[in-house]
């Protein structure tokens, strides 16, 4: 007698059923997970920021920029030493001496989501659609 050997129809399609549930039940939460890693990117590097404009005034006795703000970020880093993304980011940044601040906006700017630290704070504040 000759003897088959494989899955039926019925156990491919229970297999799908089961998957697809799980990851219907998974997605949703990964969206938030994801707002959440990039919100720590953007803490973490003002945080990288304001140690660099520390040092910067220490070293020249200004912070960058002398006057204003910047936010290109090919400047930044070479002023700063630092080595923010500069393409794909998923944030801008931009230093302001004028209110001694650094702010990171979210990228695209459908999301109203910023980040500011002050040079001399130690916790940066999140205005706009902030996750908790």
């Amino acid at each position: 007698m000759l003897k088959k050997e494989g899955f039926t129809l019925i156990e491919i399609l229970a297999v799908i059923i089961i998957v697809g549930t799980l990851a219907a039940l998974a997605f949703p939460g990964f969206g938030v997970t994801k707002e959440r890693v990039l919100d720590k990117e953007a803490k973490s590097n003002l945080v990288i920021l304001q140690g660099a404009e520390k040092i910067k005034r220490v070293e020249s006795g200004t912070y960058y920029p002398a006057a204003g703000n910047t936010n290109v970020i090919a400047d930044i880093n070479a002023n700063l030493g630092t080595n923010l993304p500069t393409i794909g980011a998923s944030w801008t940044y931009r230093v302001d001496t004028g209110n001694s601040q650094i702010t990171a906006s979210r990228v695209p700017p459908t999301s109203s989501r910023v980040w500011t630290l002050t040079y001399t704070g130690s916790v940066a504040t999140c205005t706009g659609t902030c996750l908790p």
